[in-house]
């Protein structure tokens, strides 16, 4: 079976768990094998995206996914787009980097290696939020833009959002180059004459600034680069590397929250 990881909270609780039946969520790791589709390794990637997201009682073959670009773009799923790179790359959602959804049943994901994956979930609106944000896409502060488009579409007010950071290289081991002073005024940080960029910090920071409450943003503190024996990093490893994949489903009244719930205790 693969390993799965789940969401942590404060309380050192599943992020799941915390809302019973209403969400299913979790990140993989190198155990669990490649995700993607179009990079590195595919041969086993369609039988690891099972065994993960069933382990997850999620049905892989309705998975939604994107092509992702390190963008601000963000795409509303419903059930047409249920399926949407599930199986091929080809038919994933084109040019995205965020997924929002307040469909129940429909799993939504995103793909990385050293990228920050961002879990937004509402649950008094009753929608969720799936990002990829990598520092082009941070620049352009998709997550904020994902909040927005949530409140748009969902009516969703940024207070009652509940935040989870995923796996990401962080400030350890993120080394940029002088340019990144005219990209970020925040989050650069200084250290024997050489700048590291501090991905979760800066996207903690923007999320606070669009009215998310900092007390509901969590974050697993995980260093990909760091871990790399456990997680893929496309520092460490290039054209070479794999990806994690981060995924997100509503289950209100749903048949696979109390299996999931034992699964991850």
């Amino acid at each position: 079976m693969a390993q799965t990881s789940c969401l942590k909270s404060k309380n050192n609780l599943p992020f799941s768990e915390l809302f019973q039946d209403e969400l299913i969520a979790g990140f993989s790791n190198r155990l669990s094998g490649n995700m993607s589709l179009n990079y590195a390794d595919t041969r086993e990637s369609l039988a690891n995206r099972r065994s993960f997201l069933g382990s997850l009682g999620i049905d892989h073959r309705g998975l939604v996914c994107a092509k992702q670009i390190h963008s601000a773009n963000i795409k509303r799923a419903g059930l047409f787009e249920k399926g949407a790179g599930a199986l091929a790359y080809q038919t994933a959602l084109a040019d995205t980097d965020a997924i929002i959804t307040n469909e129940n049943n429909l799993p939504v994901a995103i793909l990385s290696a050293d990228c920050l994956s961002i879990f937004l979930y509402d649950p008094a609106s009753r929608s969720i939020g799936l990002v990829h944000a990598g520092w082009r896409g941070t620049q352009e502060k998709i997550a904020s833009k994902t909040i927005a488009a949530m409140s748009s579409e969902f009516n969703a007010r940024p207070e009652d959002i509940r935040v989870f950071l995923g796996p990401a290289i962080r400030s350890c081991c993120y080394q940029v180059n002088e340019e990144f002073q005219d990209k970020f005024r925040e989050g650069l940080l200084l250290r024997k004459g050489d700048f590291f960029l501090d991905l979760a910090g800066i996207n903690k920071q923007q999320l606070s600034h669009c009215g998310v409450d900092p007390a509901k943003i969590t974050d697993c503190s995980v260093c990909t680069a760091c871990l790399n024996k456990e997680y893929f990093s496309f520092r460490k490893e290039a054209s070479f590397c794999g990806r994690i994949m981060s995924v997100m489903m509503l289950n209100y009244g749903g048949i696979y929250g109390s299996e999931k719930n034992r699964a991850c205790r």
